[in-house]
C-alpha cells in the first residue's frame, strides 16, 4: 500500500510536467511499494505487516492514551474505526493526515519518511482502514509512487458496508500523471482523476482508459464541486493525504472536519514546508482536540470542527 501525506510539491499548482522526457524519471523504477516515511510494503494484499527502514510493524501496534482518558492501551485500528465521521448530503467527511518535526518540518530530503516511526505507520494504516476515498495532489501521488489501495482490511471494511479497498482519488488541473503510473495498474481498482474541462484533451483522452475523468471547474479545480461529484459517488468519508498545497486550498475554502498530527520528537530545520500552505483565512476555522495518544515517542492528535 503506497501512501503519502506530504511532499514539496503539489500539482495543480506546480509547473511540473511528468509528461515530458524531463520530467519522467519522477516515477522511480522498482517493483516495491514506496510511502512518503521510507516503508516498503508486499505485494501481496492479505498480509497485514509491512517491511521496510523500520522493520516490520502490525496493525496490532499499542499507544498509550493521554486525552480524553489517561493511562489507556490503545490499539488504533479498532479505535479509529468506531470514531464518528458523519457525511452531509453534499459531501464526505474530510480528515487531513500529517506529520510534522517538533519545529514544523513536513518532509526531510523532499518526503517525509525520515519523520515517523513503527507508530507512525500504524496510525496511518488505521486512518486509510477507514477511508471511503483518498484524495490526493498528482504531484504528490507521482513523487511518492502510489500504488493502487491493498485490500488487507477487507472483512473489516465489507462488514461496515463500505467497498474492500478505499478508492484513490487524484487531483490534477493539468492531469500531470500519466496514464503508465502504476496507481493505474490495477483495473478493479479503477482511480478517479479530478480536473477541469479546460485541461489538455489529448491526456484526457489517455487517461480516460484508465481512471474515471470529472470536471471540478472550468479553468480552476473547484474543491467543493470535487467533494460533491465524490459524495454523489457514494463516498461517506475522504481521506486528505495533500500536500501541502492541496490541504491549504481544502483549509482556504473551510472544507477540511477533522486535522489528524503526528508529532515527531525531531528538529529538522532545514527548508521545509508547513503542513497546509496557500491563500490566507482572515477568519480561521477552529478545531477541538478530542484524542491524543503517545506512541514509540511520537504524539497523535485528532482536532475536529468545533461546530
Amino acid at each position: 500500500m503506497t501512501s503519502a501525506r506530504t511532499s514539496v510539491h503539489d500539482e495543480p499548482w506546480s509547473d511540473a510536467d511528468p509528461w515530458s522526457a524531463a520530467t519522467s524519471s519522477l516515477v522511480p523504477p522498482t517493483d516495491l511499494a514506496i510511502g512518503t516515511r521510507g516503508w516498503v510494503t508486499t505485494d501481496d494484499g492479505s498480509r497485514d505487516t509491512t517491511e521496510g527502514r523500520f522493520g516490520r510493524v502490525t496493525d496490532e501496534k499499542t499507544f498509550t492514551e493521554l486525552l480524553p482518558v489517561g493511562g489507556r492501551v490503545i490499539e488504533p485500528l479498532p479505535h479509529v474505526a468506531e470514531e464518528s465521521r458523519l457525511a452531509t448530503d453534499d459531501r464526505p467527511w474530510v480528515y487531513a493526515n500529517m506529520v510534522t518535526s517538533l519545529d514544523g518540518a513536513v518532509a526531510i530530503d523532499g518526503v517525509s519518511g525520515g519523520l515517523g516511526n513503527l507508530a507512525d505507520q500504524a496510525m496511518f494504516s488505521a486512518l486509510r482502514a477507514v477511508a471511503d476515498v483518498i484524495v490526493v495532489g498528482a504531484t504528490t501521488a507521482i513523487d511518492e509512487n502510489y500504488r493502487p489501495p491493498t485490500n488487507r482490511h477487507r472483512e473489516a471494511r465489507l462488514a461496515r458496508g463500505q467497498a474492500e479497498r478505499p478508492t484513490i482519488a487524484i487531483i490534477t488541473r493539468s492531469l500531470a500523471i500519466k496514464p503508465e503510473h502504476r496507481v493505474f495498474s490495477d483495473p478493479s481498482a479503477r482511480p478517479i482523476i479530478i480536473t477541469v474541462k479546460n485541461a489538455p484533451a489529448s491526456r484526457r483522452a489517455k487517461l480516460d482508459t484508465v481512471a474515471d475523468v470529472l470536471d471540478a471547474g472550468d479553468d480552476d479545480v473547484d474543491f467543493g464541486v470535487a467533494l460533491r461529484l465524490l459524495r454523489h459517488r457514494g463516498f461517506e468519508r475522504a481521506l486528505l493525504e495533500g500536500g501541502p498545497s492541496i490541504n491549504g486550498q481544502f483549509a482556504a475554502n473551510d472544507l477540511i472536519d477533522e486535522w489528524n498530527l503526528s508529532l515527531s520528537p525531531l528538529l529538522a530545520a532545514g527548508k521545509s514546508g508547513r503542513a497546509a500552505h496557500g491563500p490566507s483565512i482572515s477568519d480561521p476555522r477552529k478545531l477541538s482536540l478530542v484524542r491524543l495518544w503517545l506512541g514509540d515517542g511520537m504524539l497523535f492528535g485528532r482536532w475536529v470542527r468545533s461546530e
